[in-house]
């Protein structure tokens, strides 16, 4: 293992981080940093350096553990997709067996999960930052992308060995889209101006959101 160099005048962070390096927790510091960056300065304002300079090493210390910047965003990314999935899973479940309630609530949980961590919901959007080699970030995306991808099949009867038709395919994009953008509405503060019926982060959420999914579109009628 490479030593790894460190300023002066953060010699007694250096023997905190070898330490814990030498136990393997550097990954886990790094990832911590990666998210508090991104929550700061935004996706784009991030940098490998900075996540580096925040956990006390060199430029070049995260190699030992991701690649590059894409790799290590791809981390952040992965662990948000994780729990983003349980939170469908779980919202999921609620719903029973009526699609369409499957679907309302998993549309709660989106917009919940989203304003509780936006740093790294905008993140796991950004298919140009991540490392789309790494085989594990790519099952657990799927895997909550499945999630939606299910309620829609038991909502337009498509089996699961069955690829969904048109229909189910333009009612899975309309349902992401628009709680997707009542995501971003809200980042933008747009939700919170009250002349246009917006408000704090309760409004959105127990206000505005139940009266949104109400408009849900529904599957075709065959």
């Amino acid at each position: 293992m490479n030593s790894v160099k460190i300023k002066p005048d953060r010699q007694q962070a250096a023997k905190s981080v070898r330490k814990t390096y030498h136990h393997g927790d550097l990954r886990r510091q790094l990832i911590a940093a990666a998210e508090q960056v991104i929550v700061e300065r935004g996706v784009d304002g991030f940098t490998l350096r900075e996540a580096a300079r925040r956990v006390g090493v060199s430029p070049a210390a995260p190699s030992h553990h991701f690649k590059d910047a894409k790799g290590l965003l791809t981390e952040v990314a992965l662990l948000g997709f994780r729990d983003f999935g349980e939170a469908l899973a779980a919202a999921d479940k609620r719903g029973g067996q009526d699609p369409m309630r499957r679907l309302n609530e998993q549309g709660i949980a989106y917009v919940q999960f989203a304003l509780k961590f936006p740093a790294r919901f905008q993140l796991m959007f950004r298919v140009d930052k991540h490392d789309h080699t790494n085989a594990e970030f790519v099952r657990v995306s799927q895997e909550a992308y499945c999630i939606l991808e299910n309620a829609i099949r038991a909502a337009t009867g498509t089996p699961a060995d069955r690829p969904l038709g048109p229909d189910g395919q333009g009612l899975l994009v309309a349902v992401w889209s628009m709680v997707h953008g009542y995501c971003h509405l809200a980042f933008g503060g747009e939700l919170n101006n009250p002349a246009r019926g917006g408000g704090n982060t309760d409004v959105i959420l127990e206000s505005l959101l139940p009266l949104m999914l109400k408009y849900l579109p529904l599957p075709i009628k065959k």
